[in-house]
């Protein structure tokens, strides 16, 4: 057992500093759970309906003022009671921040401060780890009052102090909703400029050539005869650094591999088919890897660009070529039939893959720029809710 650095205390929810206080969840604010309401829905009333996703729909949608119900208002805490196994929206915590009054349903509770700073109050709950613990992942998961009722927070012993915190985490809250907006403008870019270069609505200077259609058995090798399954025992006794994937994305890592090159995967089965538009239903490999087989293997041929071709592919709509079943799937007899449009002169294919190669590794930067900030701000959140940092 570590010793408690001079100025902390051991406290039933860690170490602390010596001036902070634990707290009752009831000592610190006033709780109400909510009510159905759904009979209550209509276009017109003053009360915003809030359930287990927040906001309703569109945001729109009213519940009549009459109605007996849940109400919450600037600076409350709600919080989500019920959720289904591993849902990840168990405990989840809003800041109402609006002047609008909210109708919170029975999947969620409004938390409202007596003395304490309600920011403070909505970053110490948001996912607190004592309510995750009484989700099993198996049956859904009822928050009780009773379970309210026993909750424990570590408190500063100041406003100042607590306004102090949550400003921090505020901060940095506001420049993850940045980069995720910047994320989604630069994601929308790189759609329509695939759809552009892709179709040959947009051409790149200095190329004016034909284009044509063809199949894709005519531009790619098939290379299904190197897949190998291994179940999860199996993986288990090789783990290891190289890739191990299937029809989606890497599922594993292994010690060994089947193949060592440039390649396409496409989803034979298990594929996101439907939501081919803005998820992909190809992905590409460079190095070693180990594939099974719910991944067909392609890599284009002599003459045809291989960035080119996962391009193409990445979002391609093949629902027509599926077969009908339980489970849909794309034979290879009829992924051969699929068509790509594509210019004739290979080195426009190239010049098309530079480009959106390019814009898949800005997109890739502020993706993990935006993971690495998040990671700052739970490492944050560690040390400033236990007071290991303190702001004042």
């Amino acid at each position: 057992m570590s010793a408690i650095p001079a100025g902390f205390k051991q406290t039933e929810v860690g170490v602390i500093p010596q001036d902070w206080e634990v707290k009752l969840l009831p000592d610190v604010c006033r709780f109400r759970g909510g009510k159905a309401h759904e009979q209550h829905i209509s276009d017109t009333g003053k009360y915003v309906c809030v359930n287990s996703k927040f906001i309703s729909t569109d945001g729109k949608i009213r519940k009549y003022s009459s109605a007996n119900f849940c109400g919450a208002k600037r600076n409350d805490v709600l919080m989500v009671m019920s959720d289904l196994p591993n849902g990840r929206a168990l405990a989840k915590a809003y800041l109402v921040e609006q002047d609008d009054l909210y109708a919170v349903n029975q999947r969620v509770c409004a938390l409202t401060a007596y003395r304490d700073c309600p920011q403070y109050l909505f970053y110490i709950l948001n996912r607190n780890p004592y309510f995750l613990g009484f989700d099993d992942g198996v049956s859904q998961t009822h928050l009780l009052n009773h379970v309210f009722q026993k909750c424990q927070l570590s408190m500063p012993p100041s406003m100042g102090e607590q306004r102090a915190i949550a400003a921090a985490l505020s901060d940095v809250d506001t420049l993850l909703a940045k980069l995720d907006q910047f994320i989604a403008k630069k994601r929308d870019l790189t759609q329509a400029a695939m759809q552009q270069l892709l179709t040959g609505q947009i051409r790149l200077p200095g190329f004016s050539g034909e284009w044509e259609v063809k199949r894709l058995e005519e531009i790619a090798d098939c290379l299904d005869n190197l897949r190998v399954p291994l179940n999860e025992a199996q993986r288990g006794e090789m783990r290891g650094d190289y890739p191990y994937c299937g029809a989606n994305g890497v599922l594993d890592f292994v010690n060994d591999y089947v193949l060592d090159d440039d390649i396409i995967l496409i989803a034979e089965d298990g594929g996101y088919f439907d939501e081919y538009a803005y998820r992909p239903i190809a992905y590409r490999m460079i190095g070693k890897c180990w594939v099974n087989n719910h991944a067909h293997i392609l890599k284009a041929k002599v003459g045809h660009d291989q960035g080119f071709l996962f391009f193409s592919l990445v979002h391609k709509n093949v629902l027509s070529y599926l077969a009908s079943g339980t489970r849909a799937k794309l034979n290879k007899s009829e992924m051969w039939k699929i068509e790509v449009n594509m210019p004739f002169e290979p080195t426009e294919q190239t010049a098309i893959a530079t480009v959106l190669s390019d814009m898949d590794a800005e997109l890739a930067a502020l993706e993990a720029r935006r993971d690495k900030t998040r990671a700052l701000k739970q490492g944050m959140m560690q040390e400033l809710l236990t007071g290991r940092i303190r702001l004042v």
